[in-house]
C-alpha cells in the first residue's frame, strides 16, 4: 500500500489507522476502497495512540500534491484530538490538499464549497468552543477550591527561617495551633517539618536552659 509512481494530475489518497486494539482496520479499508481508492494509493498505520510515529501518514504527506485529496473514513483518523486533526487540515489546505470523509455525521470535503466545507468550519467552531469551556471550567474549579481555602498546583516552600522557628517553638513546648499563628504556615506543613527535624528536636528542658 501506498507505493506507486505518481500521475500529472491530482489525486485521491486514501488513509487508515487503529489506535487500539478494538478498532477494526478493514472497515476503513473497505470504504476506501468502496470510494476508488486503490491499494496502491491508501497508506496505513496500525501502531497504538500513544506513540507520536505514524510513518503511514507521514508517507502520505511527503507524497501529497496540490490538487490531491486525502480521503479518510472518519476526520479523527488523522490526529490523536480534534486541535491536531484541525491543525493538520489547515496546513494541507494551505498547500492546496484537500482533506474528504466518508463516514462522519456531515460528511467533511475542504474542496467543496458547499455543505463540506460548511461541515469542517461548523467542526472547526466546536473544537474551539470545547477548548473554551474546558479553560472555563477549569477556572472556576480553581476559584472555587481558593475560596475554600485549598490551594491548586505544587505546595508553596517554606523560608527555612520560618521552619527553624517553628521547630524552636516546639522545642519550647508551644502548641500547633499557636506555632501556626505565629509563622503562618499551615498545620499540615507544619507536621511535616516536624517530622523532619526528628532526633534533631531537642528536649523541651534543654531548649529552655
Amino acid at each position: 500500500m501506498g507505493t506507486h509512481d505518481r500521475p500529472a494530475t491530482g489525486v485521491d489518497l486514501g488513509y487508515a489507522r487503529v489506535s487500539t486494539t478494538k478498532q477494526h482496520l478493514e472497515r476503513q479499508l473497505a470504504a476506501l476502497a468502496q470510494a476508488g481508492i486503490g491499494d496502491d494509493r491508501i497508506y496505513v498505520d496500525k501502531k497504538s495512540g500513544a506513540t507520536v510515529e505514524r510513518p503511514g501518514l507521514a508517507d502520505l504527506l511527503a507524497y501529497a500534491r496540490p490538487g490531491d485529496t486525502v480521503i479518510v473514513h472518519t476526520l479523527d483518523r488523522l490526529g490523536r484530538n480534534m486541535r491536531e486533526v484541525l491543525n493538520l487540515v489547515h496546513d494541507l489546505g494551505e498547500k492546496d490538499i484537500g482533506v474528504r470523509s466518508l463516514a462522519d455525521p456531515l460528511p467533511i470535503n475542504t474542496a467543496d464549497e458547499g455543505m463540506g466545507h460548511i461541515a469542517f468550519l461548523l467542526l472547526a467552531l466546536f473544537a474551539e468552543m470545547e477548548r473554551t469551556f474546558t479553560a472555563e471550567r477549569a477556572a472556576h474549579a480553581r476559584s472555587v477550591a481558593e475560596a475554600a481555602g485549598r490551594r491548586i498546583g505544587r505546595p508553596v516552600a517554606h523560608p527555612t527561617d520560618k521552619i527553624e522557628y517553628a521547630r524552636l517553638l516546639k522545642q519550647q513546648g508551644t502548641s500547633l495551633g499557636q506555632i501556626s499563628a505565629k509563622t503562618g504556615i499551615p498545620k499540615t506543613s507544619l507536621h511535616r517539618y516536624l517530622a523532619e527535624a526528628g532526633s534533631a528536636v531537642m528536649p523541651t528542658g534543654e531548649a529552655q536552659q
